[in-house]
């Protein structure tokens, strides 16, 4: 059996987070200098499909495999809405989804279902080499979850900033990597 190395990369910062407005598939990345991000030569690069994602890997490297399961944590109704907005008008509901990994917003996903769909896609990437995924943050909390087989609510004691990496390897199982 080869070996997989994974590093996962949070997207740039976007004026979404800047602003601290929740995410829309269609938010892009703020301008970032070239030098602040490097892959190594070889790296396969995939990347989640929304536009800060796909952006981000852009800057990288034109060849860039569009992975469904790297989709950030979907936000339903509350796509794309300010944070003040939410704590204002729907106070309790916020509360609910960012302390309980069970719920989720309206017409959302619930970081479960995250955590299960990250799981399963990592159960299943078979692909020996060295591979850097373009993510969110959310999904990163998730494959630290499934990697270090967690709690769920740990993941929010797991702060995720832009152009922050996470380094995997699978060899018969997924660990942790710290360099």
């Amino acid at each position: 059996m080869k070996a997989v190395r994974l590093t996962l990369l949070c997207h740039a910062l976007t004026p979404a987070q800047k602003s601290a407005r929740l995410a829309q598939p269609d938010d892009g990345i703020l301008p970032l200098a070239l030098e602040s991000l490097a892959s190594t030569p070889g790296m396969q690069l995939l990347a989640a499909p929304e536009r800060r994602a796909q952006e981000t890997a852009l800057r990288l490297s034109s060849q860039v495999q569009s992975v469904p399961a790297l989709a950030d944590c979907a936000l339903g109704d509350w796509q794309g809405l300010p944070l003040k907005q939410l704590q204002a008008e729907q106070p309790e509901a916020l509360a609910l989804w960012l302390d309980d990994p069970l719920s989720a917003p309206p017409g959302g996903e619930s970081f479960a279902q995250v955590c299960e769909r990250v799981k399963a896609w990592l159960m299943a990437f078979d692909r020996p080499g060295e591979w850097l995924a373009v993510t969110h943050p959310w999904v990163i909390r998730a494959a630290l979850v499934a990697v270090l087989e967690c709690p769920l609510a740990a993941a929010q004691r797991i702060d995720v900033l832009p152009l922050s990496r996470v380094e995997l390897s699978f060899a018969g199982q997924w660990r942790l990597r710290l360099g």
